[in-house]
Parts: structure tokens; C-alpha cells; sequence
């Protein structure tokens, strides 16, 4: 086995810190999918179908990374948002919507409303990765800025 250098090593070693991520999809063979997807990059991950169940889920746990549906069943996303938003507002930047409605005059005001990032279906696997990075690399920056 060849031997890593040292920046190679931190590196992994700094992406092989584990993360939690919380799941809120209705299509159940999306989420299986996106669920084995994540896990294969070492995400722990929570499945939820819909914002109602995925409260409560948000409720015991504070998750690092919350993807989230737009239009689901009991609970579409942007009111699941706002919920979360209003309960443990800490997690409010650590969203990433997932829709497939990229049209829809009422998902798109939403997005832009709260400035959200967001992910088109079908979705990409690098994409969502990607996306994942970032949305993780701004909750760090919120939680690092001192309190008003």
C-alpha cells in the first residue's frame, strides 16, 4: 500500500469527519437512493417522508445537514422550514432543498425569499455533494460569527 503524504492524510482525514444528515423526501425511491449515496461518502442519514415526521426528528436531534423536499404530503418544505426555523433557528442555514418544481411560481418566491440553496431534480451525485460541502461550510461560518 503506498504511503500518504501528510497533506493527503489531512485532507481525508478532515472529509472522514462523520456528519448527520436529515433526509425529507416523499419519494421513497429517491430517498432509498440519495440514502445509499450519502452513506457511501460516510454521511449518517435519517430518512423522513414528510415535514411533520421530519419535525420531530429535528425536534430530538440537531442534525448538520437538513435536504429537504418542496412538496410533500402533512408538510410541504418551506413550512417545515419555517417551523424549524422558529424552533431551533441554529438550523435554519443548514438547509438544502431538493425539487423537481424548478417552474413552480410558488416553490421559486419561497427559494428566493430565504435566499436558500437548492438542488434540481433528477439530482446529480457530485452536485449534491458539492452542495452538501457548502451548505455544511456556511453553517460553520454562522456558528463562528458572535451573537447580537
Amino acid at each position: 500500500m503506498p504511503a500518504m503524504s501528510e497533506t493527503e492524510t489531512a485532507t481525508e482525514s478532515s472529509e472522514l469527519e462523520i456528519k448527520n444528515v436529515l433526509l425529507v423526501d416523499d419519494d421513497e425511491e429517491l430517498a432509498i437512493t440519495l440514502k445509499q449515496l450519502l452513506e457511501s461518502h460516510n454521511f449518517i442519514v435519517t430518512t423522513s417522508s414528510n415535514g411533520a415526521d421530519a419535525l420531530r426528528e429535528v425536534m430530538a436531534f440537531d442534525f448538520d445537514v437538513i435536504i429537504c423536499d418542496m412538496l410533500m404530503p402533512k408538510m410541504p418544505g418551506d413550512m417545515f422550514y419555517l417551523a424549524v426555523k422558529t424552533t431551533k433557528p441554529q438550523m435554519a442555514s443548514r438547509f438544502l432543498f431538493v425539487t423537481g418544481h424548478a417552474d413552480h411560481p410558488k416553490v421559486d418566491a419561497f427559494l428566493k425569499s430565504v435566499d436558500a440553496n437548492v438542488i434540481f431534480k433528477p439530482v446529480p451525485t457530485d452536485e449534491l455533494v458539492r452542495m452538501i460541502s457548502l451548505v455544511l461550510k456556511q453553517a460553520e461560518a454562522k456558528s463562528d460569527l458572535p451573537e447580537a
